[in-house]
């Protein structure tokens, strides 16, 4: 790899951002306009159908959000003028050939301007519609990779995927690739393009038999799951990223690649400033069940290593990458980013933080006023005990209540519909994240220690792009900015 001023790489860019009203690509615009305000443009794709509603967009799900307020400040009277000179709201469909941009002109323009395409764009739902998953994170992620190829001056193509693409193996997962077919079970016979034809069939099934949109939706999601399961992998999310990866690395010819995979990510650390987050990101949806009283207990061995990074951490690693790998003809390079192997986080430490957090700083529930008690989660170790726990104090407690509302005319409903409510959105909880509650997989992150190091010798801006987890404290971070964060912005 070669380094030089992460900065001076930045300068007079012209980057292409798919995805870009997502979580993490929002913190990657702000992060290039804040630290390198002559950076020349930034494409920003977003799907939306004509140029006024994709401008819409943007300025209410991005320049909106309090992530900005920075950068506002920092520019003051002019931030709506800095931020429409640099860039430029493109409506379009990484699902679609050409991303879905239907402008000549303007698609002339990009292969004729762009240095950078940063793929962000993908559906993490773990039970996304088959169809939907395989269109976005699958062959999604082949259409960047020929609009990449179209572009004249370009020098890197960063595609973000995720580590989970292991699967449920145990031990130390390395910073490898996955060849066209390659299956985490051995189960022979994957083929991607079998695999739309599967779901095509499957779709115009449905649509002969007339059922209903409902109908259709729930088949694709049990179909995804379905063919995931068959190969080895746990959810339709990581089956899917994991084919869009083969697709690009079969696919790449002399494209510069870099493929960054990140573990569970949080809130921001330290930029633009800490414990920004937005939406219910995977272990918080334990934190918001838990804080709101729904969650007693769930299934984990307490000294799973849970990983997670903070998303600014991930942004700066990206930035770092794609500088280091910039003209690299035909290579493809891996960065697992995460924390597992230098700085682990035990489950049980998880529960805790939560636990001396939500005593101190209890929520109000909206209803009746009154602060929400927590109790320390019981955390059972096999999903045996788990499924006793779950029929011994909810299931039949339920099944008991049930009877008494019916032999008393419905009076005891409201109380029934919530125990059901409460019941239902734990086992949905388990269901999708149970397989990492028994997680025993350590992320290598030999390629991203590399770059640190590369980085620190050369002296190359390390205080603006950090991305060492080393340097967390797991308790001040989930006490002070995450979980602080994820009450300010996700709670309701």
């Amino acid at each position: 790899m070669e380094l030089t001023s992460v900065l001076k790489f930045l300068e007079n860019r012209t980057i292409l951002v798919t995805g870009a009203t997502g979580f993490l690509a929002k913190i990657f615009v702000e992060k290039i306009l804040r630290v390198q305000p002559n950076v020349k443009k930034l494409y920003l794709l977003l799907r939306a159908a004509d140029d006024k509603s994709a401008m819409q967009r943007f300025n209410t799900e991005v320049v909106a959000k309090d992530l900005f307020k920075v950068l506002r400040e920092k520019c003051g009277a002019n931030f709506t003028t800095f931020v429409s000179q640099r860039t430029k709201i493109v409506p379009g469909d990484i699902s679609c050939e050409n991303l879905g941009v239907n402008d000549s002109n303007l698609l002339e323009e990009m292969w004729r301007e762009v240095d950078i395409v940063v793929n962000l764009a993908a559906t993490t739902n773990f039970d996304e519609r088959y169809d939907v998953a395989l269109g976005i994170n699958t062959f999604g992620a082949r259409h960047v990779l020929n609009f990449a190829k179209k572009c004249n001056k370009l020098k890197v193509l960063l595609h973000v995927s995720t580590a989970y693409v292991c699967g449920e193996k145990e031990g130390l997962m390395l910073e490898k690739s996955y060849n066209m077919g390659e299956t985490l079970n051995g189960t022979l016979g994957l083929d991607i393009e079998a695999e739309k034809k599967v779901m095509d069939k499957t779709l115009k099934q449905l649509e002969a038999e007339n059922a209903s949109e409902k109908a259709i939706t729930t088949t694709m999601k049990e179909l995804g799951l379905e063919r995931a399961r068959k190969y080895g992998w746990p959810n339709t999310y990581v089956f899917t990223k994991t084919m869009g990866e083969m697709l690009m690395g079969k696919l790449k010819e002399d494209v510069p690649l870099v493929i960054v995979r990140p573990t569970i990510i949080t809130s921001t650390f330290k930029e633009p400033f800490p414990g920004w987050v937005e939406g219910i990101r995977t272990i918080d949806s334990l934190v918001v069940g838990y804080g709101k009283g729904r969650i007693t207990c769930f299934p984990g061995n307490p000294k799973t290593i849970l990983d997670v990074i903070p998303a600014d951490m991930v942004v700066n690693a990206m930035i770092v990458s794609m500088m280091a790998h910039a003209d690299q003809r035909g290579s493809e390079t891996i960065y697992q980013i995460g924390s597992s192997l230098s700085n682990p986080l035990e489950v049980i430490n998880f529960r805790d933080y939560g636990f001396n957090y939500f005593t101190k700083n209890p929520w109000i529930n909206k209803v009746d006023g009154k602060p929400i008690v927590v109790g320390k989660v019981t955390v059972l170790s096999s999903m045996d005990s788990f499924q006793r726990y779950l029929a011994l104090h909810y299931l039949l407690p339920l099944k008991g209540l049930e009877i008494v509302n019916t032999a008393c005319c419905q009076y005891f409903q409201g109380k029934y519909s919530e125990l059901y409510r409460k019941i239902k959105f734990v086992i949905r909880l388990i269901d999708l994240y149970g397989p990492y509650l028994f997680f025993q997989t350590v992320f290598d992150d030999l390629n991203a220690e590399k770059l640190r190091m590369a980085a620190k010798d050369i002296g190359i801006e390390t205080e603006v792009f950090y991305f060492d987890p080393k340097t967390i404290n797991w308790e001040d971070y989930f006490m002070k900015i995450h979980l602080p964060g994820v009450v300010r912005y996700v709670f309701k």
